[in-house]
């Protein structure tokens, strides 16, 4: 799974409010997850160009975000255009944060490292009502072969569900009248992120599938998981 071809879900939208940044990791590269007070998300390096302070670390202000260290501001476009040390200077055009592109799609914030990223190849994940992001140390592999064994807690109880792969980054698991999108975030080799989503008609048992994700992520970091190959 490569981030330079593929979209890549950074976060739950739930998770990102007006006005907040986080961190997150694709693949080894560092990016900051931010949204502006308007509500528009946005994916950066996360690294100021002054002394590479991680800009997750700032604080958000209208649409901009500041570096936490010395202050310098950057617009929604990635351009620097205030340094408190120097109020009245014209700040150069040189002065930018690489941006990258963001959507929104079903309850998740997907990100395109590469230059160029058709929209149209989102994953298509067909609910977006947020469960919780789910991390845990294992591998792509060894997350697929125990969500294929996966129990789901439906309003008839637990049921076995059925797992299928929909895209490069997207799963599905479906148990009775429940249906659960999982986006798929690669960390490292050895470590995922999981954004989990379910239909609106199953709200009221978000809060029990928020428990399942903690058992799933035990169950995901136990040896008889890690010991699983394909």
């Amino acid at each position: 799974m490569s981030i330079e071809t593929v979209w890549v879900p950074v976060a739950l939208s739930s998770s990102i409010e007006p006005g907040t940044s986080a961190g997150a990791v694709v693949d080894g590269a560092e990016i900051v997850v931010w949204r502006d007070a308007k509500g528009a998300v946005h994916v950066w390096e996360d690294r100021c160009p002054h002394r590479g302070m991680r800009m997750s670390f700032g604080f958000v202000r209208g649409d901009h975000i500041a570096c936490l260290y010395h202050g310098w501001s950057y617009d929604t476009a990635g351009q620097c255009t205030h340094i408190p040390a120097h109020p009245d200077l014209e700040v150069p055009k040189t002065i930018r944060v690489t941006t990258y592109a963001a959507e929104e799609r079903d309850g998740v914030i997907w990100a395109a490292l590469a230059d160029r990223a058709d929209v149209a190849s989102i994953p298509d994940l067909g609910v977006g009502l947020s469960v919780r992001s789910l991390y845990a140390d294992c591998t792509l592999q060894q997350a697929m072969n125990v969500l294929k064994e996966a129990q789901l807690p439906t309003k008839k109880g637990i049921l076995p569900a059925h797992f299928e792969v929909t895209a490069a980054n997207a799963w599905q698991l479906e148990a009775g009248d429940l249906r659960v999108a999982v986006a798929v975030q690669v960390i490292s080799a050895g470590r995922l992120a999981l954004h989990l989503v379910t239909d609106a008609a199953s709200a009221a048992l978000r809060p029990t599938l928020a428990r399942w994700a903690e058992a799933l992520r035990q169950t995901l970091e136990a040896p008889s998981a890690l010991a699983q190959v394909a």
